[in-house]
């Protein structure tokens, strides 16, 4: 496909060229995430062996070399300040480096305007070892995750989608993921087809945080196309830019061979709580799921309080809602009263009202 300047996206397409000649033909506000995974500029200075002195194989590829940190700088600022004008103002932006170049392009980032919301430590469990042994083993990339401004209200983070996949735990800044290897590493001649193929676990996450299906996801460096394989199966466009016609070639096959995980939306979805329709504690007393004069305890069973047909409870001889007597039985300036307080069911077991109010929303809304 040529570059002529594109009035309509490429949707599910790849685009064979330098992303510096592509990027400013795409349109304004057109994409809904972007991941890139950028030149980290890190070739071995000197030839790496073994202790059995085989050669290690590094990243001397010629997408990879730069003649100085200015050339590689104006190279960051400029694919940095397209992607920015191509995203959404709704949208995110991932990048993904080594300690060779993430932090340069961070400072980049910030200085185009775009606004930090984490970094995420890949934690590679199965790193490479440092076979000269003067220094610490590398085994962590950094993603940095970020709005287009300070001032953008809107972007997609599906926060439930990434604690259920965190066996219902808050998700952390750091994942635990192994490298690309085995039968999902491609390789041609058996020798790897692409020096920094990312584990499609990573891009999963990815994708899956920060997404809807039907969303377009853009990767200006786009490789073995990893971003559009995980894209494609989790149901959202991609949008794949890459020079190197044997990378396009890989990806391509790779892509038409995959058939997407679901062809329910709704399997790919997780409600968040915030757009779920409001309940007030007082509708489940009106509707019986609580009775007046009911009580209500902590998990432990230590704090008690007494329902009222207000709404409100009884703590201690205090009065106020469920979340200001959980606060203040645990001496804390506020609380979420839904995640504190438990009723007992008949057989004696204990009940969130959480999932009394879900069990409400789901009977009559």
């Amino acid at each position: 496909m040529d570059t002529e300047q594109y009035t309509q996206l490429p949707i599910d397409q790849i685009i064979c060229g330098n992303c510096l000649d592509v990027l400013p033909k795409l349109p304004d506000q057109s994409v809904d995430l972007i991941f890139a995974d950028p030149p980290y500029n890190l070739q071995l200075r000197n030839e790496l062996r073994r202790p059995n002195q085989t050669l290690v194989e590094g990243v001397d590829d010629e997408w990879d070399k730069f003649p100085d940190l200015t050339a590689y700088d104006a190279f960051t600022q400029a694919w940095l300040r397209e992607c920015r004008r191509i995203l959404k103002d709704s949208g995110t932006i991932w990048v993904i480096g080594t300690y060779h170049n993430i932090f340069r392009v961070g400072t980049i980032m910030m200085d185009l305007g775009f606004w930090i919301l984490n970094d995420v430590i890949w934690h590679k469990v199965n790193p490479m070892p440092n076979f000269r042994g003067a220094r610490f083993q590398n085994a962590t990339e950094t993603l940095i995750w970020a709005k287009k401004s300070a001032d953008q209200k809107t972007y997609t983070f599906n926060y439930q989608a990434m604690k259920h996949l965190n066996d219902d735990k808050q998700m952390q800044n750091v994942w635990h993921l192994p490298l690309c290897t085995g039968a999902e590493r491609i390789k041609i001649d058996g020798r790897k087809a692409h020096a920094t193929q990312k584990p499609e676990a990573l891009l999963y996450r990815v994708i899956l945080a920060s997404s809807q299906p039907g969303d377009v996801v853009l990767d200006p460096f786009f490789g073995s196309g990893t971003t559009g394989a995980v894209a494609k199966r989790l149901h959202r466009h991609y949008v794949g830019i890459e020079q190197d016609p044997m990378y396009v070639a890989i990806a391509r096959d790779r892509l038409a061979a995959i058939t997407p995980v679901a062809t329910d939306d709704r399997l790919l979805t997780t409600p968040s709580k915030r757009d779920a329709p409001r309940v007030a504690f007082g509708q489940l007393i009106a509707a019986g799921y609580i009775t007046v004069g009911q009580q209500i305890s902590s998990r432990d069973r230590s704090v008690i309080a007494t329902v009222r047909a207000d709404g409100h409870v009884v703590w201690n001889g205090v009065i106020g809602s469920i979340h200001a007597i959980a606060a203040r039985a645990q001496n804390k300036p506020a609380f979420n009263g839904w995640e504190y307080w438990f009723v007992e069911e008949a057989d004696g077991s204990l009940i969130s009202i959480d999932e009394l109010r879900e069990r409400y929303r789901a009977e009559h809304l």
